[in-house]
């Protein structure tokens, strides 16, 4: 594997890949809103040479005024990826346990930090197994990598920004119906939705079988959904992180592309609806 030609993988792929001379560096990110961590489904079995990645210590900076997962500080986010074994000149692969939403994130950090060769695992450690790909239980301590974190390569909104897409352009909402409604919060302390944001739950990115739509089934579903190609598009959700899915979606249905990608709100709902001057809308109307 010399370099990712998409940034969705297959298991079949990815398995022909890992004994590669340049085979990717494999990151796992399974993680659980609520607990418990992540790490221990990596111990008890992760794909071999995996580096665990925990996505509230290693992947966001501390929560607060940004929100629940606010960008990590680009000095920290390098140290982080250095550590596993992250180079410049090898391509990345993040698996969660199963949708994508989370390694997703990953993808949308290296990207941002200016590593383009990089992709998700389509349907997570769930698929690989199913696959029979194999499966290790020992502690990975790989050799340390030499990434230059270098912030800009991904857009990304402040609140005034994503009001502004939410008008101007088009916002989707990642989270639930009912989240994106207000019927109910479970996390945040205000309920409801960015007024004039368009619901895009991320779950719709799936088929049946829970692997990632194909690129035309994906296009139909934002056509649908009123996102255009060419226009300016951003996504949010709870705390930035099932969003940088959305933000993924749209570049595999060729409605953005790498070098016009879709805009991340990063500090999603959580950093929107702290301030109590900011409106917030219901319903099921944007």
């Amino acid at each position: 594997m010399t370099a990712l030609t998409q940034p969705i993988v297959s298991t079949a792929d990815l398995l022909s890949a890992i004994d590669s001379p340049n085979a990717p560096v494999l990151v796992d990110v399974r993680w659980r809103l609520g607990g418990p961590s992540g790490r221990e489904d990596y111990a008890a079995g992760h794909l071999p040479g995996a580096v665990y990645l925990d996505l509230d210590t290693d992947l966001a900076a501390e929560p607060g005024e940004g929100g629940r997962h606010p960008l990590p500080d680009p000095a920290d986010l390098e140290r982080v990826l250095r550590a596993a074994g992250v180079r410049a000149d090898r391509p990345v692969v993040a698996y969660d346990a199963d949708n994508g939403s989370v390694a997703a994130r990953v993808w949308w950090l290296l990207r941002w930090a200016g590593h383009q060769d990089v992709a998700v695992l389509d349907g997570g450690y769930a698929a690989w197994v199913a696959h029979g790909g194999p499966v290790d239980t020992a502690v990975v301590v790989p050799r340390p990598g030499d990434i230059e974190v270098r912030p800009g390569g991904m857009p990304v909104l402040d609140a005034g920004d994503a009001a502004a897409m939410a008008r101007d352009g088009i916002l989707l909402d990642a989270r639930a119906p009912e989240r994106y409604r207000g019927d109910v919060e479970p996390i945040d302390p205000r309920a409801g939705h960015v007024p004039g944001a368009v619901n895009a739950p991320f779950a719709g990115h799936l088929g049946e079988d829970g692997r990632w739509k194909r690129a035309g089934a994906l296009a139909e579903r934002f056509a649908e959904i009123g996102v255009r190609a060419g226009e300016p598009v951003g996504a949010y959700c709870g705390s930035g992180v099932t969003a940088s899915s959305v933000v993924l979606a749209l570049e595999v249905a060729g409605v953005t592309t790498p070098e016009r990608p879709a805009a991340l709100y990063a500090g999603s709902w959580s950093h929107w609806c702290v301030d109590q001057g900011r409106p917030v809308a219901t319903g099921d109307q944007p």
